[in-house]
């Protein structure tokens, strides 16, 4: 016969695996989170069964406290991360108390606990193997880190930009409290993390022909580490008045034809209307006609997709960009027809990024700026990125070497 206490615990566990979801699908529309919400309901079911064969075979009762222990929100976050959701061997092999690599959810985590001290005013357990203050020390952290998450527009969606926040809110705390906070989420420390030195400009440089400010960017827009598709919503001033008349109108009949669910007529007048280098996207649940922009980023050169560090690079492209609103400084067009330009990624810029972790070449051939050549330098002598390799192939070079059949 089955020990009714077993049984009792292995529902216990069951019931808390299906409140972890309503959690994560809350922090995905609270947080506005990237999450990995299909492997999650997936780990769900093999939490279930796996707790079971846990709780039956391995777990016995050996005290209250012991069942207590394995019924709190801790285990079972613990139990679906450490053995549902182990980081592949990809990712990053530094892992918090949490049970999760800094590379998928440690900002998920963060979040999470965000959450809970909002609603108990109760920091982390656990939290105190890993700092020097007290609780009432730590609970003064919290209430400025959840002011400063929800003040940051968009909130952090990596564990680099979580770090930040937290190294930039707790600047003035103790430095073993701010690396011990960092270190049980799993997120990078200070010293990993690169020094920007650039903000965006209050006034446009000279050369500058026009600026764009840019609708969200779809992690697809972005085709290499150097260069990205943007869209600018025509409700800005500056697109309003040169939105062709073809395009209007065909923006009008599609959403006639969709009103009557004639959807066929409406995908043939989408089409007309990129055709026309026009787009409807979906923000924010509205319709929104936008103009499409390919910029190439000015300065900067990185790997081309099949070359060495390529993919790398524009990963690197696609964290810094991916979701946000961007402010593009664009000061021409190439011969293939791309805006040439400078982007500002939440104030961030992106080309310095770029070199300093080593994803890219200052391109000298056509730009010379000092700066740029200082972060390349400085990447160099760190050997980080593409400078790892003793010999990188310059991209100029191996797209010649392409042409001319070599």
């Amino acid at each position: 016969m089955i020990n009714h206490v077993f049984f009792t615990r292995w529902l216990v566990t069951v019931f808390l695996s299906h409140l972890v979801l309503f959690y994560f699908s809350f922090l995905l529309h609270h947080y506005q989170l990237t999450i990995r919400y299909r492997k999650l309901k997936r780990a769900l079911v093999f939490a279930s069964f796996f707790s079971f064969l846990h709780l039956f075979l391995v777990a016995q009762p050996t005290s209250g406290s012991d069942y207590q222990q394995h019924c709190t929100m801790g285990n079972a976050l613990r139990l679906l991360y450490g053995h549902c959701c182990k980081p592949t061997t990809t990712e990053s092999d530094s892992l918090g108390p949490h049970g999760v690599s800094a590379a998928t959810v440690g900002v998920s985590a963060l979040a999470h606990d965000f959450f809970h001290f909002e609603n108990t005013a109760q920091v982390p357990v656990g939290l105190n193997q890993h700092v020097v203050s007290s609780k009432k020390a730590q609970a003064n952290w919290y209430r400025k880190l959840v002011d400063s998450w929800r003040e940051a527009r968009p909130p952090p969606k990596t564990a680099e930009e979580a770090a930040r926040l937290v190294i930039k809110t707790l600047k003035n705390h103790q430095k073993a409290d701010v690396e011990g906070l960092l270190a049980f989420y799993g997120l990078p420390l200070p010293h990993t993390l690169i020094q920007l030195s650039t903000g965006v400009p209050t006034s446009l440089p000279q050369g500058v022909q026009y600026e764009l400010q840019t609708l969200p960017v779809d992690a697809k827009a972005v085709a290499d580490g150097d260069t990205v598709t943007v869209y600018v919503s025509t409700a800005d001033p500056r697109e309003s008045s040169s939105v062709p008349t073809e395009v209007q109108v065909a923006t009008i009949q599609r959403e006639k034809a969709r009103e009557k669910r004639n959807y066929v007529k409406a995908d043939e007048l989408h089409q007309k209307i990129t055709d026309a280098g026009y787009r409807v996207l979906q923000v924010q649940n509205e319709d929104v006609l936008a103009r499409k922009y390919r910029i190439r980023l000015r300065g900067i050169d990185a790997p081309e997709s099949k070359m060495p560090y390529g993919k790398e690079a524009k990963d690197e492209l696609v964290k810094l960009l991916q979701g946000k609103c961007l402010r593009v400084l664009v000061y021409g067009t190439d011969r293939y027809g791309r805006s040439v330009g400078d982007i500002y990624s939440n104030g961030v810029f992106a080309q310095e990024v770029m070199l300093k972790k080593g994803c890219a070449w200052h391109y000298t051939a056509y730009d010379q700026r000092p700066e740029l050549a200082k972060w390349e330098r400085e990447a160099q002598m760190k050997r980080v990125g593409l400078w790892a390799s003793s010999n990188p192939e310059k991209p100029w070079e191996w797209r010649k070497d392409r042409r001319e059949g070599r």
